[in-house]
């Protein structure tokens, strides 16, 4: 029987640098490195367009070109060079060129670590990035490892997008009833509380806080029974009234 493998996806992004944004470890570009980095660009998407023919050498000749000026101007450390060292390491996965593939990657993702810090989706993307070269070159073990580090990363982004966005569904609700929308008001609340209660669980403050303000809205709207259903999951305060509880001031 015929034996499958699974194989890691790997993103590749070719992102052109602008020359706006671009400025030397040194201060502010002159007139001539700001022409000379928007022929860095150029290069690059030279580069891109190479890629996505799948003339690999040509564009790894592109991308050197590129790199050699940005590295005279931005200097070795720079973030935007760091992704071009993560485009042609993986141009040169793509041309099996494995060594030379780790040295740009792996340089790629210091550069990330030291200037974003390991939390970053970019510097992520350079752990996926190393973790399906090394799965390509059969070192397993550190593959997994590396894998691991970003999983928990995207984990930690998307756990931080939904507080975040809970957040934002109980300031909604503020100031809904603020505008004596009561109805508009609980139905963000809930939005929030289902969030709270995922990321959090049900005894925290936070979701706590989430069940008071509901239980009082529907106290507020004679809506008594789903306002009794909402205050029996209240336990840090259970010889709290309904009348006392206070709704959270928006901030």
């Amino acid at each position: 029987m015929r034996k499958t493998t699974l194989l890691l996806f790997t993103f590749l992004l070719f992102t052109a640098c602008s020359s706006k944004l671009i400025q030397s470890p040194f201060g502010k570009t002159t007139s001539h490195q700001d022409k000379a980095l928007q022929q860095a660009n150029i290069l690059n998407n030279k580069g891109v367009d190479a890629y996505r023919n799948r003339n690999y050498q040509k564009a790894i000749d592109y991308y050197q070109q590129s790199i050699a000026i940005k590295e005279r101007i931005l200097g070795t450390e720079d973030l935007n060079t760091a992704t071009s060292y993560n485009n042609i390491g993986l141009i040169y996965k793509q041309n099996r060129e494995y060594q030379k593939a780790l040295a740009y990657l792996t340089k790629a993702l210091q550069i990330r670590e030291h200037s974003l810090g390991r939390s970053n989706g970019k510097t992520a993307e350079s752990y996926n990035n190393l973790g399906t070269l090394y799965a390509t070159m059969g070192n397993t073990k550190k593959a997994i490892s590396l894998t691991e580090h970003t999983i928990q990363i995207k984990e930690n982004i998307i756990k931080k997008e939904k507080i975040d966005t809970a957040i934002s569904y109980t300031n909604l609700a503020v100031l809904e009833e603020i505008q004596g929308n009561n109805h508009a008001a609980i139905k963000h609340h809930k939005k929030a509380l289902e969030l709270n209660k995922e990321i959090f669980g049900e005894e925290h403050d936070v979701t706590q806080n989430n069940y008071k303000n509901i239980a009082q809205l529907y106290f507020a709207t004679q809506e008594y029974t789903q306002a009794k259903a909402y205050a029996s999951h209240i336990v840090n305060s259970p010889q709290t009234e309904l009348e006392d509880i206070d709704i959270n001031e928006y901030r």
